[in-house]
């Protein structure tokens, strides 16, 4: 059962493209310009995975040894700008929402694949006895983009505020580094990818929230 290349780079691509219209989304709302789009959109496809290769000391990060995950996060971008600047109305908030709930979907897809690859190249790394390390690879790689977006864009990280978003990714690498104890990596992987997925898309559909002070 070989995930790593048969089912996780294909579903990582899926969470790329997610990802990246997330980051283009928001830039279109901030009314940047093409470059500020294209920008948001690669830093929220590609910035989790460079900041888990930075706390482990993989210099350069892989997004510049294997740039096909900024490549596509790039053509994700573009082809947004283009699809709403020659069809405005495609802005309208009818439209949009079709295209947020499809996005959302896919996008659960992409946080469960990056949360499990995040922890899977610290196993790889030669940290796999250190499990809060490895947990925190798993979620910094699955929200970390989402954080440097949120922030270049003047916001309130989503992550800290709405439908137990990190919580989702935490959830899937606590499980991940628990079923490393009792079965191989790949199972660990489709399993604890599969519990990101469900909470994710279960805290969407019924607006679970973390309790807040209001």
């Amino acid at each position: 059962m070989a995930l790593d290349l048969g089912v996780i780079f294909p579903v990582e691509i899926i969470g790329t493209v997610a990802f990246a219209s997330s980051g283009a989304m928001v830039a279109v709302r901030k009314k940047l310009d093409l470059f500020g789009i294209v920008v948001l959109g690669v830093v929220t496809a590609v910035g989790g995975g460079m900041l888990r290769d930075l706390v482990i000391g993989s210099i350069p990060p892989s997004m510049f040894l294997n740039p096909v995950y900024v490549f596509t996060a790039f053509l994700t971008a573009l082809i947004l700008f283009l699809l709403f600047r020659r069809w405005p109305f495609l802005l309208a908030s009818r439209h949009i929402e079709s295209f947020e709930k499809a996005m959302n979907i896919v996008d659960a897809v992409g946080l469960g694949a990056f949360t499990v690859t995040g922890i899977n190249t610290g196993v790889k790394a030669g940290y796999g006895e250190y499990h809060f390390l490895i947990i925190f690879l798993g979620v910094i790689t699955g929200i970390g983009g989402g954080i440097l977006r949120d922030i270049m864009a003047g916001e309130t990280p989503f992550v800290l505020k709405k439908h137990v978003y990190a919580c989702a990714s935490v959830s899937g690498a606590c499980l991940y580094v628990l079923l490393l104890q009792f079965t191989n990596s790949d199972y660990a992987m489709l399993f604890s990818a599969l519990l990101v997925v469900i909470i994710r898309l279960l805290a969407s559909h019924f607006r679970w929230n973390l309790p807040s002070i209001r």
